[in-house]
């Protein structure tokens, strides 16, 4: 509860804050943190940056990095918790793309958007602190394709903005090692996201 009151504040304030006299810019810089809905791992962590420029009004060209802090699916992560290896798959991520705006010129503006780049997957077992754990697990790290599509609401206030939102990721990965970790399924995410930026 004291989340949403805190994210509910910090939308008034945004909203409420008076326009600048001067023309906006034409981009913005946000940093974000994200909330898996798909995980029940209390050491899931994602967090991020991303860097938008508008090319139209409507369509904004994004640039976006950060960290996925559990790729793996569901039954994967029930499953490793309660065997005697938890094994934790996460993700350090670049990727590009557009978002579409409905309403460019609104303090409230709701958008789509979809992105695409790569990702360094990353297989860890928390708890164990073995040399040779470490160096076996780091032969599993891997470089895939990653695509993400998602949606939410901008709220705009002078040069403040406050985006919260939803974002669906995959990770396409198909070695082996990734197939057999994940039980078959997909290597994905779905967040939650909130994010504070400025525009210039």
């Amino acid at each position: 509860m004291r989340y949403a009151s805190a994210i509910v504040f910090g939308i008034g304030l945004v909203v409420l804050t008076p326009e600048a006299t001067r023309a906006q810019g034409a981009g913005s810089v946000e940093g974000f943190g994200g909330l898996a809905i798909d995980q029940f791992s209390s050491s899931s962590l994602d967090f991020g940056g991303r860097v938008s420029i508008d090319l139209v009004p409507e369509v904004q060209a994004i640039g976006e990095f950060g960290r996925i802090g559990n790729v793996l699916p569901r039954a994967a992560d029930i499953l490793f918790s309660i065997s005697p290896l938890d094994v934790r798959g996460s993700a350090f991520y670049g990727q590009g793309g557009v978002r579409f705006l409905v309403a460019p010129r609104s303090r409230v503006n709701p958008y789509a958007e979809a992105t695409a780049g790569f990702a360094r997957l990353n297989y860890t077992i928390p708890g164990v602190n073995n040399v040779l754990v470490d160096t076996a697990l780091s032969f599993l790290d891997r470089t895939e394709p990653i695509a993400g599509v998602g949606g939410g609401v901008i709220f705009r206030g002078g040069p403040l903005i406050l985006n919260v939102g939803y974002r669906h990721t995959q990770i396409f990965a198909n070695d082996l090692v990734g197939t057999v970790l994940s039980g078959g399924r997909d290597l994905r995410s779905n967040q939650v996201r909130f994010g504070v930026g400025v525009r210039f």
